[in-house]
């Protein structure tokens, strides 16, 4: 029979361990979920309308048209078609390059920022946000991006997402995108390629970096050789594009976790690439002046995880900058220093929820290889 006299009287000494044990892991779990709820610095629209930029802060950063990275909803921020981005510095946001899609179905390839827009006919694909893969009809002002968690053995690391949508194009593909950005690498874009069902089917569905001349690169980083543009493209002064041969994976440099990865940057100082032409026939053409205040070091890379054997890096040049098309050389001047690199994308067969990561670093090719 259980008697009452046999119960332990409390001990004050157990009692106090007791608490001391409660308190710790109180604590420790109150730590743990500030660690996991603990929000990263992103940039997102506060409601969805207005000022569509995503990104975070002293990092990467995008918009769509009619939005810019550095003029909000203050006008279009470029042309249509393109994904603009840009990279916080010093608590200012900078337009650094233009992200195109351009798919190919049956060898023809289409350029989202010059085929024309089913709706208006005028240049450049309608781009628009979703936050799920079902978001079918055009919305500039649809998506703040989802927060979620990527990694389960490390809580703390948060993640920005959401979908990217085009209108079909004329050669029949129908790509959509999505876009994420890791707090644990602020500094890259992960593109990850879809299509919808009714696509034709793709050889192939590049994303170039339409816009190095701004940043004056003429530097591409391989493995066993640094091209020069300016050797690449000497004695060339037209007003067209320049394009020598691609260069595939096996000349790529990798990173120590084995991802491959081609950089890209200017050969000049920062004093030099900050500087402008005191000539009145570059007056006119200021908006080429490079803006920012830190030199940016560009790249492509996939993961680890395996790519195709046509993975290749494909790199175009120009001894002057764009001038919308026209062929009247008159609206045309030369960049200073010499031909530059412009569109600069890794090329891959395509196949859906292909992956390819593009970043903007404040840091150089070397310091990236070594951490």
């Amino acid at each position: 029979m259980f008697s009452i006299s046999k119960i332990a009287k409390p001990n004050c000494t157990t009692t106090a361990n007791l608490f001391i044990i409660m308190l710790f892991v109180c604590f420790n779990t109150a730590l743990l979920a500030q660690n996991i709820t603990k929000k990263a610095n992103w940039i997102r629209p506060e409601v969805v309308s207005g000022q569509q930029t995503w990104g975070i802060h002293n990092g990467i950063v995008f918009s769509l048209w009619p939005n810019g990275v550095e003029t909000a909803d203050q006008g279009t921020g470029g042309p249509r078609g393109l994904i603009r981005v840009g990279y916080e510095y010093m608590g200012k946001v900078y337009l650094i390059n233009f992200i195109a899609i351009e798919p190919v179905v049956d060898g023809k390839i289409e350029f989202s920022e010059i085929s024309p827009s089913n709706v208006d006919g005028k240049w450049g694909k309608l781009l628009w946000t979703g936050d799920n893969e079902t978001t079918d009809s055009y919305n500039p002002i649809n998506s703040r991006g989802i927060i979620s968690h990527p990694d389960g053995n490390k809580p703390e690391i948060e993640q920005l997402s959401l979908y990217v949508f085009t209108e079909q194009f004329l050669n029949g593909a129908n790509p959509y995108l999505k876009l994420s950005i890791r707090s644990d690498r602020p500094e890259e874009i992960c593109f990850e390629i879809h299509n919808k069902e009714n696509s034709a089917k793709m050889d192939r569905c590049a994303l170039t970096a339409t816009m190095g001349n701004y940043s004056r690169l003429r530097l591409l980083h391989l493995n066993n050789e640094t091209i020069d543009s300016r050797k690449l493209y000497s004695g060339y002064s037209g007003i067209d594009f320049i394009e020598k041969e691609a260069y595939s994976a096996s000349t790529f440099l990798k990173l120590k976790d084995g991802s491959p990865i081609v950089f890209t940057t200017s050969n000049e100082s920062f004093s030099e690439l900050s500087s402008w032409p005191n000539d009145s026939v570059y007056y006119t053409k200021r908006n080429w002046k490079y803006r920012p205040l830190c030199k940016l070091t560009q790249y492509w890379r996939k993961d680890n995880m395996g790519y195709n054997p046509s993975l290749e890096v494909r790199v175009n040049g120009r001894a002057k900058y764009w001038s919308g098309g026209t062929k009247d050389t008159s609206q045309y001047v030369n960049i200073p220093g010499g031909p530059a690199f412009e569109n600069f994308e890794l090329r891959e067969k395509y196949y859906p929820g292909q992956k390819f990561y593009y970043g903007l670093t404040i840091k150089t090719a070397d310091e990236l290889l070594k951490q």
